[in-house]
């Protein structure tokens, strides 16, 4: 008798998991963002990043939601979702025709000695020191998530104290609306 542990799996047992990133305008209204996250919950798409904010008419919001799940079933949750009271459209972003950007709060602990290094490294990813006590700084980053995560490991040399990442925010590249 054979005894299967799960990396004996096989890779396409399981559905793909692709990171997608949607728009969604909504009414802006109490309960909208839960019935939204239902919608993902019930089709196994895993939200990773969620970020809402009050549209410039106030009586609108978007929500834009970085995910990851199978792409065989995106389009479906995309008219799912679009269904839903409250929703005036979702619509998938790609790299190719949206700009996405994400920020980080990085507070490490340096002393007077090594905020020289710190401050170089704050400044090869664009960086920008917002807070500075004699024991730590917090420095803010903005780009892609893999920019993000690279100026995250290059500060791990020092004791990271805290990180505060925002998800995901998507716009749509030229005259097509987000």
């Amino acid at each position: 008798m054979q005894t299967v542990t799960p990396t004996d799996t096989p890779a396409d047992s399981s559905p793909r998991q692709v990171p997608h990133s949607l728009s969604v305008y909504v009414n802006n209204r109490p309960g909208v963002l839960m019935r939204i996250c239902q919608a993902f919950a019930r089709r196994a798409f895993n939200i990773d990043s969620l970020v809402v904010s009050q549209s410039r008419d106030a009586r609108y919001s978007r929500i834009t939601i970085g995910l990851t799940g199978d792409p065989e079933g995106l389009d479906q949750i995309i008219k799912q979702v679009a269904k839903l009271i409250d929703v005036i459209h979702c619509s998938e972003h790609t790299l190719d025709n949206s700009v996405t950007k994400e920020m980080v709060l990085i507070k490490i602990r340096c002393s007077p000695n090594e905020r020289s290094q710190a401050l170089q490294i704050t400044e090869h990813f664009a960086g920008k020191t917002v807070d500075l006590t004699p024991v730590s700084m917090i420095v803010m980053i903005t780009g892609d998530s893999p920019k993000l995560d690279s100026a995250i490991a290059m500060f791990s040399q020092f004791e990271i104290i805290e990180t505060v990442r925002t998800g995901k925010v998507v716009m749509a590249r030229g005259e097509e609306p987000t």
